[in-house]
């Protein structure tokens, strides 16, 4: 089957790439949020442990929608962009450990509730449509 999201033949545009994807752009703001806003406040006993997990799962679900995008079938590259709605999935569970062990407010966790709900909502979308493109091409 035929991939209907071709880069463009003559010169490559840099603007027409993953980082185009409205959830990627969303799951790049939760990424920054945790690095920012986050990961420095963390006890140095989470270093190795939840510092490590909130990492992981933050870059996964930007690496995951890249590596989607770069596929050559739909099948491929829904396959990666269902790993990185499983990663923001994880990311919240990461937020809600952060919340629980008193690491951070309540202002801080909202604030990240609601960064990671655009970045699924946004990646649902994008998802729906995907599959929409492929039954267009049967």
């Amino acid at each position: 089957m035929e991939n209907i999201f071709k880069e463009p033949q003559g010169t490559y545009n840099k603007d027409r790439d993953f980082t185009s994807l409205i959830c990627w752009q969303n799951a790049r703001e939760v990424k920054l949020f945790f690095y920012k806003k986050i990961l420095p406040i963390l006890p140095n006993e989470e270093k190795f442990n939840l510092c490590i997990q909130i990492r992981k799962s933050s870059c996964s679900s930007t690496a995951n929608i890249a590596e989607g995008y770069g596929r050559y079938s739909f099948q491929e590259g829904l396959q990666f962009y269902r790993i990185s709605k499983g990663s923001s999935y994880e990311s919240k569970d990461h937020l809600i450990s952060c919340y629980d062990f008193g690491y951070i407010n309540e202002t801080l966790y909202n604030e990240g509730l609601v960064l990671i709900e655009n970045a699924k909502i946004s990646l649902n979308g994008y998802i729906n449509f995907f599959k929409k493109q492929k039954e267009g091409l049967r």
